[in-house]
C-alpha cells in the first residue's frame, strides 16, 4: 500500500502510527500522548493485542482510522501544540468543525470544550454577545466576497446536531430564520457552496429542523408586529412626563417609522435596539422621563425575547445548557 506521510505531524520517537483508510496517510505520534488526552485510545490502548495480529509500520504499531488525513492531522497538532482558532475567513469555521467533530469521537473533552467556548463566541448564549456579533457583521468588510462570520447558520446546526452542542443552536436558528425556506431547501448560498473542506458540514435542512426554523421564522415575525403594534403603538406617556400630550405624539410618530422600516429579514432583537437609537438621537423626541422608561422596558423585553429562544426549540434554559456543557 503506498501512503502519504504528512510532514507534520511525524515525530521519529513515536511509537505507533495511525494510518487512514481513505487517502492513506500515516502519523507517527506516541501511545503516551493520545491516552492521555483521549478516553477512547486509553481503553483502546488497555486491551492487549496478540503479537502475531499486530501491523506493522516502519517499526511501530499501527492504528487505522477512519478520519480524513487533514482532520486527524489537525487534531494531532491540537493534541501537542494546543488549539489554535480564529474567525478570518470561512475555512477557519471548517478548522474548528473538524476538531470539534473529532475531540467528540474519541472523547478528548479538553479540546471539545475549547472548540465549544470558541464558536459561542459568535454564536452566543448571552444578549450582549449577540449584539457583539450583529455589530461585528454590520461593521466587517466582505471576505471572498462572503459577509461576516463567513459561515452559514446551516453549517453551524447541522455540526451542532452532529457534535451534540445544544448551546449554539438557538443563536444559529435564530439567525437561520433570515433566511426563506425556499432559498434553504435550494442550498446554493455561496457560505454553503464556495469552499470545498473535507470538514465542512451538512448543507441541507433536516425534516426536522424545518420544524425549528418555521417555529423560529414566526416567532421572529410575532415579535416584530407585537413590538411595534402593542409595545409602541399603544404606548402612554410616563407617570413623570412632563408634556404629556407631546410625548403621546412623538410615541405614534416613531410607531410610523417603524412600522415602515422593518422587511422579511429583519431581526427583532437589533431591531429593538434602533428603535431605542431612534428615539434617543432624535432632538424632538419625548421628554427625558419618558426615554428612560422606553429604554427600560425595551431592554427587559429583549432580555424576556432572549432567556425564551431555547425553550421555543425545546431545549434546556441557557443556564442549563451552560452548567452541562460548559461547566460540566
Amino acid at each position: 500500500m503506498r501512503l502519504s506521510v504528512f510532514t507534520q505531524p511525524w515525530f521519529d520517537d513515536g511509537n505507533i502510527v495511525l494510518i487512514t483508510t481513505s487517502d492513506p496517510t500515516a502519523f507517527r505520534v506516541h501511545r503516551g500522548v493520545l491516552a492521555r488526552h483521549s478516553e477512547v485510545f486509553e481503553s483502546m490502548f488497555l486491551v492487549p493485542q496478540p503479537t502475531e495480529a499486530v501491523e506493522t509500520y516502519d517499526g511501530c504499531q499501527v492504528v487505522r482510522m477512519w478520519d480524513s488525513p487533514l482532520e486527524l492531522a489537525n487534531l494531532i497538532i491540537a493534541l501537542y501544540d494546543g488549539a489554535k482558532f480564529s474567525n478570518e475567513k470561512l475555512e477557519d469555521f471548517y478548522h474548528v468543525a473538524g476538531i470539534l467533530r473529532l475531540a467528540t469521537k474519541y472523547f478528548i473533552s479538553k479540546l471539545r470544550l475549547e472548540a465549544i467556548e470558541y464558536l459561542t463566541q459568535t454564536w452566543s448564549y448571552t444578549l450582549k454577545g449577540h449584539d457583539d456579533m450583529v455589530e461585528a457583521a454590520l461593521r466587517a468588510p466582505l471576505v471572498d466576497g462572503l459577509s461576516y462570520p463567513w459561515v452559514h447558520p446551516l453549517h453551524v446546526l447541522n455540526l451542532a446536531k452532529e457534535a451534540n452542542v445544544r448551546i449554539i443552536i438557538p443563536s444559529a436558528v435564530y439567525f437561520l430564520s433570515l433566511y426563506t425556506l425556499e432559498d434553504l431547501l435550494r442550498g446554493d448560498h455561496p457560505k454553503l457552496t464556495k469552499v470545498e473542506h473535507p470538514s465542512r458540514p451538512s448543507s441541507v435542512l433536516s425534516p426536522s429542523d424545518i420544524k425549528d426554523y418555521t417555529m423560529m421564522f414566526q416567532k421572529r415575525l410575532d415579535l416584530i408586529l407585537d413590538f411595534v403594534r402593542s409595545f409602541c403603538g399603544t404606548r402612554t406617556p410616563s407617570t413623570s412626563c412632563s408634556r404629556v400630550q407631546a410625548c403621546t405624539q412623538e410615541f405614534k410618530r416613531l410607531t410610523s417609522r417603524l412600522s415602515r422600516s422593518w422587511v422579511t429579514r429583519t431581526g427583532p432583537l437589533h431591531y429593538m435596539s434602533q428603535a431605542v437609537s431612534d428615539l434617543m438621537v432624535n432632538s424632538r423626541g419625548p421628554c427625558d422621563a419618558c426615554r428612560r422608561a422606553f429604554v427600560q422596558d425595551v431592554t427587559a423585553l429583549r432580555e424576556k425575547t432572549w432567556n425564551e429562544l431555547p425553550s421555543l426549540l425545546g431545549l434546556p434554559s441557557w443556564e442549563e445548557m451552560i452548567a452541562m456543557e460548559l461547566h460540566g
